[in-house]
């Protein structure tokens, strides 16, 4: 690359290219969302669509993904499921990244009580399984989607908080943000706009990888009964719904499985990409 040319933008764009498996995850990502998005158009059949005359039928050329119980098409259930595992992923990592950002900032900008006060509830929080915890909260709460993305931002937020402290106390004493007291910055501004951004390549690097981790934390609670709720096309609650038909029907349970492997898979690839080309340490 043209050194003379480079710029910290083109350093990590060049940096990210070459890792190989970090680009075909990025490509295997907008496609997901894609199919997501445009899951109407794309699904070969109603995924509610009921006709027990095709019960647990194999894959074909008319199914190709079989049917379920129910009759209904396996691969039009996956391609609408996507839809809620990236919507429960993403909002669910979104919510716990502001909350933990704001909190990491406050915490380490601000020190003494605050810092103590926040810095325990996550260790609390920390002492606790993600699982186990996300269990809890939504059994508090009761079984649903909207409480799933609730628990999943709840045990989300300590990781977010203490990256972003850890960046907070080295940053908070450099040259940059100490000219900006000497001309009366608030801490406000100081805060978002001189520390936060030097915070975020580790928030962005975090996010994309707690995506995949959200994904098969709903998973799970849907797939124990906590999450969505039948006839929802939701990938973990598919795999409850035939996990009594391994043996008779197995590809009731391998293609929802390895749609939530691939996806699962390829964020965490994708997120390793990011690391390495946000580190300046790592070559």
């Amino acid at each position: 690359m043209n050194e003379t040319k480079a710029t910290p933008f083109r350093i990590v764009c060049y940096k990210f290219k070459q890792r190989k498996t970090a680009l075909v995850a990025g490509l295997f990502i907008m496609l997901l969302v894609l199919v997501a998005v445009f899951a109407p158009g794309i699904a070969p059949y109603d995924p509610y669509l009921t006709n027990y005359g095709l019960s647990m039928l194999p894959p074909s050329a008319e199914h190709w993904a079989g049917t379920d119980l129910y009759g209904r098409d396996i691969l039009s259930r996956i391609i609408y499921g996507a839809r809620i595992s990236l919507t429960v992923g993403l909002t669910s990592v979104l919510v716990g990244a502001l909350a933990g950002v704001t909190l990491g900032l406050i915490s380490g900008f601000f020190g003494g009580f605050l810092d103590g006060l926040i810095m325990r509830t996550s260790d609390v929080l920390f002492a606790f399984p993600g699982i186990l915890l996300a269990i809890a909260i939504v059994a508090i709460l009761g079984p649903g989607l909207i409480n799933v993305v609730v628990a999943v931002s709840v045990f989300s937020m300590p990781t977010f908080a203490r990256i972003v402290r850890g960046s907070t106390l080295a940053l908070k004493e450099s040259l940059y943000v100490r000219a900006a007291r000497s001309i009366g910055a608030s801490r406000n501004r100081i805060m978002f706009v001189h520390i936060m951004p030097g915070t975020l390549s580790g928030v962005i690097v975090y996010f994309t990888m707690r995506i995949g981790t959200s994904i098969i934390t709903a998973a799970s609670l849907s797939f124990l009964g906590l999450g969505a709720q039948p006839p929802t096309p939701e990938w973990g609650a598919m795999l409850a719904e035939s996990r009594d038909y391994i043996g008779v029907a197995d590809h009731m349970t391998i293609f929802p499985g390895i749609a939530i492997f691939l996806t699962v898979l390829f964020f965490n690839l994708f997120g390793d990409g990011l690391r390495a080309a946000l580190d300046p340490k790592l070559k």
